[in-house]
């Protein structure tokens, strides 16, 4: 499990070298065809819903036919995508190609960018929304709608269908009980100095979505708001003065070896740890802090020149049924459409009881609160951190 951590942790040191590698390969453009959409006669590439297919057994031929999926970004360990990956290659006998599952958001648009017309390029996407919003704005996403379009909230998919919400949760702090003897439960807590040289983050919050979602909720726990992330930058910038925050971007070899026994990431990763590390000296406790409750969804896109794009949509098919939605959940990660599968009963009872607790309910940054808190800590998370 020791990619998951990486995925955001590592994005500060790879995203200068995967750019690089990226940028390397140039390549001549191979893209294919992928063939026509069945009966419609629309292209698989311009196809909007399964309808443009004909029908989803038109769809599913349609994909065996291109016989592969590229996919980035995607740890096995995160939000439980290794089971994911091998239900859609067993289900529809599709080989994943996945690539990079270290890589962040950052890297995932550059990929996008540097192998457009290659073979080699992404066919799919799982972006943190600021990344999500800013390439569906530079026209890197195919407008598709799946299935269970309707049933996905209006607030959580762009109107045109270039990228919607797939599945998150809620910024929690995570705490080995074995080695702290009270866990802290808000970001108050973090403060105190019993935890000297004991809190850590998740990567950097310039490149890593979870991290930014660290530091959004830690300013909404002193004063801060959606439109102001400057305080949770304070409050980072005192945790490093006390010499509470440590630069180590915890990971789970991070966790299990003890070097950040206290952890900030997303509730789903956390959780995730204390099941994996159950028995291994370890006593993973899960904390969702009260006093700065923030919650994010990542969200699902196509590239717009997805080499492998009936591929592509069969995947987007498969992540928005119950049985995908289920495995999100069963890695802990709340999927867009729980509360539906909650009402319609096709919701996996058993993983919904192993969600951590939450008090309150979340609310979520416009685009604009976004960009700006983007652009804040860009300009000012290093010089606080120095």
């Amino acid at each position: 499990m020791l990619s998951s951590s990486a995925r955001r942790g590592a994005a500060v040191l790879l995203s200068a070298a995967v750019l690089t590698t990226l940028s390397a390969c140039g390549a001549a453009p191979d893209q294919k065809s992928g063939g026509a959409g069945a009966k419609t006669g629309v292209q698989p590439s311009a196809a909007a819903s399964v309808a443009d297919f004909g029908s989803m057994e038109a769809l599913v031929a349609a994909a065996q036919k291109e016989g592969k999926l590229n996919v980035i970004a995607l740890p096995p360990d995160w939000a439980n995508y290794g089971e994911i990956i091998k239900a859609f290659e067993a289900k529809y006998k599709i080989k994943v190609n996945s690539e990079n599952p270290d890589a962040s958001s950052a890297d995932e648009i550059a990929a996008v960018k540097s192998r457009k017309g290659q073979d080699r390029a992404p066919d799919v996407l799982d972006l943190g929304i600021a990344f999500a919003r800013s390439g569906a704005a530079e026209k890197l996403f195919a407008p598709y709608k799946v299935t269970a379009w309707d049933k996905i909230p209006v607030s959580q998919k762009d109107a045109d269908a270039r990228w919607y919400n797939d599945y998150g949760g809620y910024v929690s702090i995570g705490c080995d009980a074995a080695r702290i003897a009270t866990c802290p439960k808000t970001f108050a807590d973090l403060l105190k100095p019993e935890y000297k040289g004991k809190v850590a983050l998740n990567g950097n919050p310039t490149k890593s979505g979870s991290a930014f979602g660290g530091v959004y909720a830690a300013s909404l726990a002193n004063k801060g708001s959606f439109a102001d992330i400057q305080p949770g930058i304070d409050f980072f910038g005192q945790l490093k003065k006390s010499g509470n925050f440590i630069p180590v971007e915890s990971t789970p070899a991070t966790v299990e070896k003890g070097e950040t026994p206290i952890s900030i990431d997303w509730d789903y990763l956390n959780a995730g740890y204390a099941e994996q590390f159950k028995g291994k000296g370890v006593d993973w406790k899960v904390t969702v802090p009260a006093d700065g409750v923030f919650a994010q969804f990542y969200s699902q896109a196509i590239n717009v020149d997805a080499p492998n794009p009936a591929a592509a949509r069969l995947w987007m098919e498969f992540l928005y049924s119950a049985e995908g939605q289920n495995l999100w959940l069963k890695g802990h990660a709340r999927p867009v459409l729980l509360p539906l599968m909650t009402e319609d009963g096709t919701a996996d009872k058993d993983a919904v009881t192993k969600l951590p607790q939450v008090q309150g309910t979340p609310a979520f940054p416009a685009s604009a609160e976004l960009d700006r808190a983007k652009a804040t800590l860009a300009e000012k998370w290093d010089k606080a951190l120095s």
